[in-house]
């Protein structure tokens, strides 16, 4: 990651939370204590964050609505190579003309460029993905109703009587903050109740996740395994774990980030 992306990845994360720690800013921008304590000392002289002991906080903390969990603008950058293969394979899913749910992630935000040349009928929760397919396709966009979390870049709404309940949807595509034997697992409760509400709007459920989901957990589970049709990752997935989601009778779809990469360049 460059120097300006690992700035942006810093900005971002301090106002998540009062202090992000040296060792957390290494693991969401994978470089090295050094040079992430050269990125704060620069940061804080140029008067755009204040070095604390051990991490850094922003000058001015968010005081909007927020939600557990990273920040979109920190997570777009991280396994962007694997999030944009799976989501090229998840575009092979749709076809054309057909309704689909879309939720707020940075994954599910990378089918928006294979999407570019289809007109299906999107509904979503997510500012980036509504914007970036009304400027650059010809796709019929719904947006949900409800609060706007800044930091996410999503609109969740806590009531019953939201459009969500008004559109059918052939396929929804979702991410996800962990995969494992319990089922598929998300960071905070609003998103949770959100996507619950989201699932049952649609024919088959799609989970977008990189092999990395595997190894990470969280206290609250979205829904079971078996709610999930069909999975799609990269491959570096493990053995025992698409052995589990086989076993779950989930269609496993493994995408080539190889293959991908080939693609972008020609």
């Amino acid at each position: 990651m460059h120097e300006k992306e690992r700035h942006r990845v810093i900005l971002s994360a301090v106002q998540e939370r009062p202090v992000v720690t040296v060792l957390e800013l290494c693991s969401m921008t994978g470089a090295s204590e050094a040079t992430i304590r050269r990125d704060i000392s620069g940061l804080h002289a140029e008067n755009k964050l204040r070095r604390v002991r051990g991490g850094a906080e922003a000058l001015h903390p968010n005081q909007f609505p927020s939600l557990a969990g990273r920040p979109f603008a920190v997570n777009e950058a991280i396994n962007i190579d694997q999030k944009q293969a799976i989501a090229r394979k998840a575009v092979e899913l749709c076809e054309e003309g057909e309704p689909i749910i879309i939720n707020g992630g940075t994954t599910t935000f990378q089918m928006v460029h294979p999407l570019a040349t289809r007109r299906c009928q999107v509904f979503t929760n997510s500012f980036p993905i509504a914007e970036h397919l009304l400027k650059n396709s010809k796709n019929t966009v719904l947006l949900s109703g409800g609060v706007i979390y800044r930091e996410q870049n999503i609109i969740l709404s806590p009531f019953e009587n939201d459009v969500t309940r008004n559109f059918y949807a052939r396929r929804m595509f979702m991410g996800a903050q962990g995969v494992g034997p319990l089922g598929v697992m998300e960071g905070d409760p609003l998103i949770i109740q959100a996507e619950q509400k989201l699932i049952g709007q649609a024919d088959e459920v799609v989970l977008l996740v990189d092999s990395g989901k595997f190894e990470s957990r969280s206290s609250l589970v979205l829904c079971p395994l078996k709610d999930i049709d069909v999975l799609i990752t990269d491959e570096g997935i493990s053995d025992r774990h698409a052995a589990m989601v086989e076993a779950a009778d989930i269609k496993l779809i493994v995408a080539s980030t190889i293959g991908a990469k080939e693609e972008a360049v020609s």
